[in-house]
């Protein structure tokens, strides 16, 4: 099996953060040979995390007990830095995608890199994710925002036209959910519902801008967690273009047609959601996803997609790792 959606975050120290950013650098506080630690950002505890995040020995060993041959990694999107200055968070990717390449190196076989860049500025993320993918990254994965400007800005599409010029594969994350801290205060709601809502968002965007018009279709593109609310709300989309001409004014036909130039991961955690998503993405368009090393991921990686009775044994090998192979050009 292929999971292609996993997270790890480096041994930063709080000397190398607090260098670049004092207030929100992230940077990992943990002991000398401790199983657990805590990401922080400046000062302050962001989220505690255990030894997977940040060895690759500890995981591969977690991979063998799952059955996992081939894990694509990247960072944990608190390592973004997209409110930094453009420089600033040029030399902080390079320096995070390095890490993640050494990271990888350590089992070259088990463990693939995804780069991260500095999204603000679009000519700095393509430098970027040209060098890194010389360097040895599958991929880059994206936040799926910058501020205001969602993925159908200019700055942005210019961005992913280069990634399907220089077949660079794509990964979009959720991050700096909407909601803010007072509508989405307890029970994690901001990875319950803002998380999918932000997903389908990035979507839509691409769609109803008509950037996927303009965008090559050799682009690449993946949306994490199942792209979100997306599969769910297509047919609300479909009927808006249908019957509102502000919905469809830059978009020449309806948003279904293009759901199929998107990817997404199986993490869904429902037989009736992945049923669901496979219907309109296409068992060829959905690749397994754990979300690993983290709580709400899943646990039982792949369990979900072994388990259904409606996918053939071929298109259970798609989903497990024929797509992520084909996506990543993996072997």
């Amino acid at each position: 099996m292929i999971d292609m959606h996993s997270h790890f975050f480096p041994v930063i120290t709080r000397e190398e953060a607090h260098a670049v950013e004092r207030e929100r650098a992230p940077w990992l506080a943990v002991e000398r040979g401790a199983s657990q630690g805590q990401i922080m950002l400046g000062d302050k505890p962001f989220r505690p995390v255990y030894q997977a995040l940040w060895d690759p020995d500890f995981r591969v060993t977690e991979l063998d007990a799952q059955g996992i041959d081939t894990q694509v990694v990247c960072a944990t999107p608190v390592m973004f830095g997209y409110g930094w200055e453009a420089k600033k968070a040029a030399d902080w990717a390079a320096r995070m995608n390095d890490k993640a390449v050494a990271f990888c190196a350590a089992h070259p076989e088990r463990l693939k890199p995804l780069a991260q860049v500095p999204l603000q500025d679009w000519k700095l993320s393509c430098a970027e994710a040209s060098r890194a993918q010389r360097a040895g990254c599958v991929g880059v994965q994206i936040g799926n925002h910058v501020g205001d400007c969602d993925l159908d800005d200019e700055h942005l599409v210019n961005f992913l036209t280069h990634c399907a010029e220089q077949s660079i594969p794509v990964l979009v994350h959720p991050w700096d959910m909407m909601g803010g801290g007072n509508r989405m205060k307890k029970w994690m709601l901001p990875w319950l519902v803002a998380m999918a809502a932000e997903t389908q968002l990035g979507m839509l965007s691409l769609i109803l801008s008509g950037a996927m018009e303009r965008i090559p279709e050799s682009l690449k593109i993946c949306f994490a967690h199942g792209g979100g609310s997306f599969a769910f709300l297509l047919g609300r989309a479909d009927n808006a273009w249908k019957h509102r001409d502000i919905v469809r004014k830059d978009c020449p036909r309806p948003p279904s047609e293009y759901a199929r130039r998107f990817y997404t991961d199986s993490i869904v955690f429902d037989p009736g959601a992945l049923r669901l998503l496979v219907d309109v993405m296409s068992p060829e368009h959905v690749m397994l996803g754990s979300d690993y090393p983290f709580p709400l991921g899943e646990q039982s990686i792949g369990s979900l997609v072994r388990g259904v009775e409606f996918l053939s044994a071929d298109q259970k090998q798609r989903i497990l790792h024929g797509n992520a192979a084909a996506f990543f050009n993996l072997p």
